[in-house]
């Protein structure tokens, strides 16, 4: 039994998670969940992602809300919604109260009427829509801009680096044959952006034009009101919603990828050598290198830690250069660090942030003519130390390459569990579009992370966390069931795919790592236990048997509520589940001949596996015979499973 509370094992914290309060509006279905509006569809399709406002701060921060007289009147095709909010963090506060209406028409309307209660520097207020790229990416639309104008255009298919459209008052898009959803805006200027840039999977339209300077003072007092309203428009289809609770159905299909990519870590940044159990059970996850980030001061330090552990683990090392710090003076001071290295080089990341393409180009001839000598084994991948974002905006010159890289996080602009997850299908379509101009180069992707490693888009200087709070660069959902389940997805939709060569996840040790250090966290809003590994461990453990596999497409018929991986090798099948919903799921796997053994990891038995997971990597497991060629089991909030057996007669 958990000793722990149940919702701490599941997503890191004893809080219970919002409400989902579904939602008619004529012929459209919704869900309202703490203030927003989010899966606005049409039958089966769906027509907007979420509604919502934002309170951004200088420094791009997302001040959360509290929400207080919340009215919700629904009947059974029309609802409205009334409540009121208030953002309050430091010098900042906003409040604004919420009207949200939908139509028997099938018309839906959010409207926002606020004021600053304080004086303070801010990014944006507002209104952000989110449209789905599932569906929009490539789709035809039509703008309405502020002048009258119309543009008559497509959505992007692949990540646009900036703004597809500006000055918009409504736009447009197909839905279904004859149907179109148009959106329109009031109160301010708005545009949209791709945050595909960022792995957030839509197009997001927003106020406050970018090319306007910020950050603004808002000055108290000062009044906020602005409105979006949705409407169908041509052949509306009767209502048809999905019905609640049925079987999600996963189906094996042919291979994607060959052997899958080599997986690594970083080494922790809290700077504690390893002690032995340590590196017994990172040994067990069969790393192929460490990623060590170096710095003009104390570089030689730096490489001698992470080449002893690297060392230890038989593992390589991936080393990060930022260029705009290492001049030739510098890159001469690294060389005797470097020619005594035991571990070998298995690639150096040149790191262009902060370079103009020439500066570029300059100094990435620069360190790989002082380099290669010293490594001549070693790959050279140029790229960014932050977000595809950075990548796809300065397209950094790639003729010294051999590959490219960059890194990503699911929490730039949302931080919910379901915004997470609707992440994952994005991280795929920033490798696609990396290959449109990495001009033939393999992609690295290095690292990733459940939160932001750090601010690239920061205006000012950001002041510790407040008492008793995590630092931003934590997510106490990395010791959870949630961490296990979105990295286990991650790994499906990164391994899967043919350009990918390297991914880095993660650190050793602590609290952003795979496994706490023996003196616990160093706070207690991150609730691990003293040397125990986190279930993202097994994941990787479970992954990293399978060297040398090969990638199978495995498509899920509800991938928002549980999805997985599918490796075959030698004649065996291994595949890895993952809940990524708070309600028990059950889960029919088709095209299955051959039984398979499987080990699932819940709120019952993973206190056992994170305090002895050299228990759980001998453990038998349970036995899953299919019944006319389909497996069925049932997964727990959360849960995360792996399965192993004969591939059999597979469909191919």
């Amino acid at each position: 039994m958990a000793t722990r509370p149940v919702n701490v094992l599941r997503y890191g914290s004893a809080e219970e998670q919002p409400e989902e309060i579904a939602l008619r509006a004529g012929p459209l279905s919704m869900i309202y969940v703490n203030g927003d509006l989010r899966q606005i569809r049409l039958g089966g399709r769906e027509v907007l992602r979420r509604v919502y406002v934002a309170v951004r701060d200088r420094n791009w921060r997302t001040i959360a809300a509290t929400l207080s007289d919340l009215v919700i009147e629904q009947q059974p095709d029309a609802f409205e919604i009334r409540y009121r909010a208030l953002h309050q963090e430091g010098e900042i506060c906003f409040r604004w109260d919420a009207t949200l209406r939908g139509t028997a028409a099938g018309e839906i309307t959010f409207s926002m009427d606020g004021a600053a209660c304080s004086a303070f520097l801010r990014n944006r207020i507002g209104i952000c829509v989110l449209h789905p790229t599932e569906e929009c990416a490539g789709a035809p639309c039509r703008v309405t801009h502020t002048d009258g104008h119309v543009t008559e255009g497509a959505l992007p298919r692949h990540i646009s680096p900036h703004q597809p459209y500006k000055e918009i008052q409504a736009i447009a898009h197909e839905v279904a044959s004859g149907c179109w959803a148009e959106v329109t805006f009031q109160g301010e200027v708005f545009e949209m952006e791709d945050q595909r840039n960022w792995t957030d999977a839509s197009f997001k339209t927003y106020s406050t034009p970018l090319e306007l300077p910020f950050p603004v003072r808002i000055e108290r007092g000062a009044p906020v009101r602005q409105a979006v309203s949705l409407t169908l428009r041509g052949d509306l289809p009767a209502f048809s919603a999905k019905r609640r609770g049925a079987p999600v159905t996963l189906a094996l299909g042919a291979v994607v990828r060959g052997a899958r990519p080599p997986l690594g870590l970083g080494v922790a940044s809290h700077g504690q050598a390893l002690n032995r159990a340590e590196v017994e059970r990172l040994r067990a996850l069969r790393l192929a290198h460490l990623r060590v980030d170096l710095a003009p001061e104390g570089a030689a330090h730096l490489l001698s830690v992470a080449d002893a552990q690297a060392t230890s683990l038989r593992a390589g090392l991936e080393i990060g250069l930022p260029l705009v710090r290492f001049d030739a003076d510098a890159l001469g001071r690294l060389s005797d660090a470097v020619s005594a290295l035991n571990a070998p080089v298995a690639r150096w990341l040149l790191l262009t942030d902060g370079l103009g393409a020439k500066d570029a180009a300059r100094a990435i001839a620069q360190a790989r003519g002082a380099l290669e000598r010293l490594t001549p084994q070693a790959a050279y991948a140029v790229g960014v130390n932050a977000y595809f974002t950075e990548l796809n905006r300065t397209r950094p010159p790639l003729a010294q390459a051999d590959l490219a890289c960059y890194s990503l996080n699911p929490q730039v602009h949302a931080f919910d569990n379901l915004s997470l997850v609707e992440t994952l299908p994005a991280q795929a379509v920033t490798v696609e579009s990396a290959r449109q101009f990495a001009q033939g180069r393999p992609l690295v992707v290095s690292p990733v992370t459940l939160r932001p490693r750090f601010n690239p888009s920061a205006t000012g200087i950001e002041g510790p966390p407040t008492p008793g709070a995590l630092p931003d660069n934590v997510d106490p959902r990395q010791m959870s069931l949630f961490g296990a389940g979105w990295t286990l997805v991650s790994l499906k939709h990164l391994m899967g795919h043919p350009a990918v060569q390297s991914l880095t996840y993660y650190e050793t040790t602590g609290w952003r790592g795979v496994m706490e250090r023996p003196q616990g966290a160093p706070a207690a809003a991150f609730p691990s236990r003293p040397g125990e590994v986190f279930p993202l461990y097994h994941v990787l453990r479970w992954v990293g048997a399978c060297s040398g596999a090969a990638l199978r497409a495995l498509e899920a018929s509800e991938p928002l509520l549980v999805d997985g991986l599918a490796l075959e090798s030698q004649g065996r099948l291994y595949m890895g589940l993952a809940n990524l919903a708070n309600e028990t799921q059950r889960v029919e796997i088709a095209g299955l001949s051959a039984a398979l053994r499987g080990i699932i990891l819940d709120e019952d038995n993973v206190e056992a596996a994170m305090g002895d997971p050299e228990s759980l990597a001998v453990a038998e497991g349970m036995l899953f015979t299919p019944a006319q060629g389909c497996v069925v089991l049932d997964l727990a909030p959360y849960a995360v499973a792996w399965l192993e057996g004969e591939a059999g007669s597979l469909p191919r």
